[in-house]
């Protein structure tokens, strides 16, 4: 049973109340509107479309242009730009506003929000970055039930065997292509249908286990938390988050722990 005196309590925020901007992916819309409910903070939000996952520099192109939007025409003075993405494939790399900080959770992409924290993720996902998944929002938006993971590119594993050997050395590029093939080859076996008890849709997780078990899939439920999200709303900024200042953009690191930062942008 969930604990909504808890989960209100959680909402407590660190500043005075603030007017907040929140760009999301609509996969998790549900998530975002039980924690926006919740929040002290006033949000105004704008959902982007599930496709524009589809390449890193559609998604980029799709995020800027709704900053972009909101530093030109928005009549309203807000304290932050809330982006409720990962860093999901380099779509968020790049991303900055002239007039407003953004905040961005730490996350590979939008499978880290679904759990919760980095941990949970990289304890799933570190030995099989590319194993597929799924959730309620996901087969609710579109025709795909699941997300193929887009972690290599997270992740700067997304190179040629020449890039790899221009970087790291024969020895080194050979291991590292054996370890991408190998986790691809497995992706396939084992898909995460992860589950948030707040949004939780028993229904939809049952055509879910049908339909994927029908193509071959090994499904498990993995319980989601909406921690992650709620901290974003609820202006509780961490080290789970990257603040961008005005004037500069955001940049990918490719590793486990802090997967992004800042730096001065050229515009």
């Amino acid at each position: 049973m969930i604990n909504y005196d808890k989960a209100i309590e959680a909402f407590k925020p660190y500043t005075d109340k603030m007017k907040l901007k929140l760009i999301a992916c609509e996969v998790i819309t549900r998530e975002v509107c039980w924690c926006v409910a919740r929040t002290p903070h006033t949000v105004d939000m704008v959902f982007t479309p599930k496709g524009a996952h589809e390449s890193g520099d559609l998604l980029r192109k799709t995020i800027q242009e709704e900053i972009d939007k909101t530093d030109q025409y928005s009549l309203v003075e807000y304290d932050a730009i809330l982006l409720g993405y990962g860093l999901c494939g380099n779509g968020t790399a790049g991303l900055s506003s002239k007039r407003y900080p953004l905040v961005i959770p730490r996350a590979h992409d939008c499978c880290t929000l679904f759990l919760g924290s980095r941990n949970r993720f990289k304890e799933l996902f570190e030995d099989n970055p590319s194993r597929p998944y799924s959730s309620g929002g996901y087969m609710e938006r579109g025709d795909s039930y699941l997300n193929e993971s887009n972690m290599g590119a997270s992740l700067g594993l997304d190179k040629s065997y020449e890039d790899y050997l221009e970087l790291y050395g024969e020895e080194n590029a050979h291991y590292i292509m054996e370890s991408i093939e190998s986790s691809e080859k497995d992706a396939c076996k084992e898909l995460y249908f992860i589950d948030i008890p707040e949004t939780s849709n028993p229904e939809k997780r049952k055509i879910l286990l049908k339909e994927a078990e029908s193509e071959g899939y090994d499904v498990t439920v993995q319980q989601g938390s909406l921690n992650l999200i709620q901290n974003l709303l609820g202006g509780q900024w961490n080290d789970d988050y990257q603040i961008i200042p005005p004037g500069e953009k955001s940049v990918p690191l490719y590793d486990w722990d802090r997967v992004m930062g800042s730096t001065k942008s050229a515009n």
